[in-house]
């Protein structure tokens, strides 16, 4: 459901913004590198295996390796929320987000990342930029002032009090394994 603004590899993208560039690269084109702060430790339990169902609905399974469907969101919700851990001799029980290095916790994260991505995508796209994601780090290339991009990613910031958006915009940006420059529109 993703796999039109996700990319998987610096060479992606490379591939993604030379098509684009060909007809919207300007001079004053901006590159904005986006980080999702604390994805996996931020999302909320409930909504995030919420929104892992809602994928699964759409993609009308219904059954996965011989699991009913039912089974996996019931597995998916115990397993979310019964992570402990221990610290400095004391025993906590998490209550917000999942387990870091979790297989679950990294498929919960990005189906909730899906559908908060969604009203982003659909502004970055009508206004003839670019979009694309990986994991919880975000690259746009867009034709919009500095300060208006600045106020869009603020808006973004309250989209849902769980998720945090910490930006670098300018005419360079590091993404991946690549350092990107816009030199005149080049």
């Amino acid at each position: 459901m993703a796999t039109k603004t996700t990319v998987n590899s610096g060479f992606e993208l490379v591939k993604q913004l030379q098509r684009w560039s060909r007809i919207n690269m300007r001079q004053e084109t901006l590159f904005c590198t986006i980080d999702v702060m604390d994805l996996y430790t931020m999302v909320p339990q409930t909504k995030g295996v919420l929104s892992l169902k809602k994928i699964l609905d759409h993609l009308q399974l219904k059954q996965i390796g011989g699991l009913k469907i039912e089974t996996i969101i019931r597995l998916s919700r115990f397993v979310m929320q019964n992570n402990y851990f221990s610290y400095n001799g004391q025993f906590y029980h998490q209550i917000r987000g999942g387990a870091m290095g979790s297989p679950l916790t990294l498929t919960v994260a990005n189906c909730y990342i899906f559908f908060y991505k969604q009203q982003i995508i659909k502004h970055i796209n009508n206004s003839g930029g670019l979009y694309f994601r990986y994991i919880d780090d975000i690259f746009i290339a867009i034709n919009w002032p500095a300060r208006y991009l600045f106020k869009q990613i603020n808006r973004w910031n309250h989209f849902d009090e769980n998720i945090k958006l910490f930006e670098n915009i300018g005419s360079t940006a590091d993404f991946l394994d690549l350092h990107i420059e816009n030199q005149d529109g080049q």
